[in-house]
């Protein structure tokens, strides 16, 4: 990981810009999150209402990488450089565009590791408190006494729904609507409001993320970091050949250490050994295993990304706001696109696209002329394009997407065509093999949420103004096969 000596002068720029939005946002969630109290407060309210305010869900995200514009850059495994992003940057306007709709950024894995300060690593990495710990505060002014004194036991966000049910005497129901209901595995922390000394009640605690472990038992914690680095771009090497029974573990004595700084494996190995069984049997309980099947999707195979059985959809006229992770995969798989259209006089606007401004792709009408746009996160974008203006009245638009190579995020060709006639072909030399966004969508006939091109930015959503009859996309039958497969398969997709 870089320091921030060692980052270049030319660089600086930019990487305090990242931090600086992510600090600016950070202080409109606290705001904004005051308002709400305050509004209780102002009906009256506040003095019985029981509040958790918890500073987020996991350690300071490190998936900034070497810092980026487009944070699915990491997701999708594609490695870049940060003249890339500065380059762009400096294209769409200069540093104030980050913040902004055309920027999906997050800050360099740096400012992670020291917003996670004193523990160590960060978000994905369940081994440290870097990637976990988050502070919390309790108000409830008619029951809880306020002291100033923090409470150090140990505790989990599985105790929340506990301490609640707890705290106004709701008792879990054991069915509801005829279906017999899971074990509540939390601990109540009702038991500390009053007393910032008592001993902790919660005495085990397992952690698991792709791979990255520990599990907490009355003070002591042991971990083992697991095969991915987060804030390493690409694909960690070795990957193919990782066991988890070789992972070299780590143990502290949070009641002596609690930033885990101290190591204690190499003194302790019996302990250390009981500690590793005792996460296989929490593991076991709690339906964690296989160990490291969270990267079977997003490492091996991201083809068995969220998907749906069918491999051909027929649409009549526009849709709007088909998600990504339910809509047709065009961007990663072999497929063709039919539609059939009415062209007017001076047409424009978008036919299809799928993603945003981030990422994603789009066929759009320009003055009467086809476009197909490949926004590869931003940092690359394939335009083809064909040379003549579409005919006016009806028309049978394709495209036909077929990739050029196996491997993952290979080269796509594809080729326009108008009546049966090409009008333009190109390749797309690096894909998304994942997804383009986490919450986009598809569109047929606009694009309705962030535009996926510059083209049309200021148009959007840029609704085609001609009419849109029918729109057919099937997979090739190998993408077919492929699709039921993945389905059979049923893989955890570890987001």
């Amino acid at each position: 990981m870089a320091s921030w000596d060692s980052i270049p002068e030319s660089e600086k720029p930019f990487q305090r810009r990242l931090m600086e939005v992510f600090a600016g946002f950070a202080e409109h969630a606290d705001y904004n999150a005051g308002r709400v109290i305050d509004e209780i407060e102002q009906e009256g309210k506040l003095n019985n209402t029981l509040i958790f305010y918890i500073w987020g869900d996991n350690g300071a995200s490190a998936e900034g990488q070497n810092g980026t514009i487009s944070e699915l850059l990491a997701q999708n495994g594609i490695p870049t450089t940060i003249q890339q992003h500065i380059k762009t940057v400096d294209e769409l306007g200069g540093l104030n565009v980050i913040g902004s709709a055309k920027t999906d950024n997050m800050y360099n894995a740096g400012w992670a590791w020291a917003g996670g300060t004193p523990y160590k690593s960060t978000k994905l990495v369940a081994a440290h408190f870097g990637g976990t710990r988050q502070p919390m505060a309790v108000s409830w002014p008619a029951k809880i006494k306020h002291d100033g004194t923090p409470r150090s036991q140990f505790h989990h966000v599985t105790d929340v729904v506990p301490t609640i049910y707890e705290a106004v005497g709701i008792t879990p129901p054991r069915v509801v609507n005829g279906i017999d209901q899971m074990s509540i595995d939390g601990t109540s922390m009702v038991y500390t409001f009053g007393d910032a000394t008592a001993k902790g009640r919660k005495t085990t605690q397992f952690f698991d993320i792709m791979g990255s472990r520990g599990i907490y038992q009355n003070g002591w914690f042991a971990d083992t970091f697991g095969p991915r680095t987060p804030w390493m771009p690409g694909l960690p090497k070795g990957i193919g050949e990782w066991n988890p029974e070789h992972d070299v573990w780590e143990l502290y004595n949070l009641d002596e250490d609690w930033s885990q700084a101290n190591d204690l494996a190499a003194k302790m190995p019996e302990r250390v050994a009981y500690m590793k069984n005792l996460f296989l049997v929490e593991s076991t309980k709690n339906q964690n295993l296989p160990i490291g099947g969270g990267l079977w999707t997003p490492v091996f195979h991201p083809e068995d990304g969220p998907s749906t059985p069918y491999t051909e959809w027929n649409f009549s006229g526009p849709i709007t706001g088909m998600p990504e992770f339910a809509a047709p995969k065009i961007g990663k798989f072999d497929n063709t696109i039919s539609m059939e259209v009415e062209v007017p006089e001076n047409a424009n606007g978008v036919l299809y696209a799928l993603g945003g401004f981030s990422g994603g792709l789009s066929l759009y009408v320009k003055d009467g002329v086809i476009h197909y746009e490949y926004n590869l996160f931003e940092i690359d974008r394939t335009k083809i394009a064909a040379t003549n203006k579409l005919p006016t009245g009806k028309a049978k638009i394709e495209v036909e997407s077929k990739l050029a190579s196996p491997k993952r995020g290979g080269p796509l060709d594809i080729t326009l065509k108008v009546n049966g006639q090409v009008v333009a072909q190109g390749r797309v030399p690096i894909t998304a093999a994942m997804a383009f966004t986490a919450n986009d969508c598809l569109d047929i006939g606009s694009d309705l949420g962030s535009p996926v091109s510059l083209d049309y930015f200021d148009q959007a959503p840029f609704a085609f103004n001609g009419k849109i009859v029918t729109t057919k996309i099937s997979y090739s039958k190998k993408e077919e096969k492929k699709d039921q497969n993945s389905l059979s398969a049923s893989p955890d997709e570890g987001q």
